[in-house]
């Protein structure tokens, strides 16, 4: 890539210039991430949920709890944290893997190309209580929501499956 060649440019040293590109392009280039999540579903048939808000573009969105995979850590001792930490979860039922799906996000000033496992996990009933502060997470609240609250919701629901996905596993 070469170097712009505009007048406004001309001021700055060619070899600073190249020094941006390089930096905006390692910027550009998406770091890759492993990722956990919970369907976790209750006795009463309910999902929990993480209401995530982007702290920049203020966009808000629903989405199963769990988080990045940390080196070392099998995806069940990843989940297991990431429950604990965002709902307060440490007594639950880990089944299979029932979804998965990779995207491209930016957060925190980087762009993450993120491969996302999700997990059953089933409890009896539970009430969520974070363990962590959840600010730093873009996460506002843990709740339960019912298949039929699912199906009805009016924000971003993250996967777009979820209600489907519920509906089979939580017949």
């Amino acid at each position: 890539m070469l170097p712009s060649t505009s007048p406004a440019n001309a001021a700055v040293p060619y070899g600073e210039r190249l020094d941006w590109f390089r930096a905006l392009r390692t910027w550009l280039e998406p770091v890759e991430r492993e990722s956990v999540r919970g369907v976790v579903i209750d006795d009463a048939r309910r999902v929990l949920l993480g209401r995530f808000v982007h702290p920049i573009t203020g966009e808000i969105w629903w989405a199963t709890v769990g988080g990045g995979v940390d080196a070392g850590e099998s995806d069940e001792q990843a989940l297991r944290r990431e429950l604990r930490e965002e709902a307060g979860l440490v007594d639950f039922e880990l089944g299979p893997q029932v979804h998965a799906r990779a995207h491209t996000f930016c957060w925190n000033r980087t762009i993450y190309h993120q491969r996302e496992r999700f997990y059953l996990a089933r409890v009896e009933s539970h009430e969520p209580a974070p363990t962590i502060d959840l600010v730093p997470e873009g996460l506002t609240e843990v709740r339960w929501w019912t298949p039929a609250e699912l199906v009805e919701a009016h924000e971003e629901l993250v996967p777009a499956e979820l209600p489907e996905l519920v509906r089979r596993l939580a017949p």
